[in-house]
């Protein structure tokens, strides 16, 4: 084992540790937990076995080295990861447009109502 391959079992067990910690202090929902905790399981694997995964890969992509293997997925699991923060984020625009909405229509109202109580007293 190199001890690049060290250096990263370390640094993925303390992100490990990490998103259990947040996740004990109610900042993750379940599903996300489970979501980056089996990200990193599956970082761990390959950080324990890089070149057996990345031939498996490569054999399976048909590509020539498994390095190349192994950045091609990468490249993929992070454009699930940017598009699963992109619909988060628009999700969330959204909501805030909405609700923008809905309260400058309350505050009109109120606003309305406001000035016919005046104007009756």
């Amino acid at each position: 084992m190199y001890a690049v391959q060290y250096i990263s079992i370390v640094i993925i067990f303390a992100l490990m540790a990490y998103v259990l910690g947040k996740y004990g202090k109610k900042e993750f929902e379940w599903g996300d937990f489970l979501f980056w905790e089996a990200l990193l399981v599956g970082l761990l694997v390959v950080a324990i076995f890089p070149l057996e995964i990345a031939d498996f890969v490569k054999v399976v992509l048909g590509l020539g080295r498994g390095l190349d293997a192994l950045f091609v997925v990468a490249i993929g699991l992070a454009y699930i990861l940017l598009f699963r923060v992109y619909m988060a984020v628009d999700r969330t625009e959204r909501e805030i447009t909405e609700l923008t909405r809905k309260i400058a229509i309350e505050l009109e109202e109120i606003n309305r109502k406001l000035q016919e109580m005046e104007k009756r007293a």
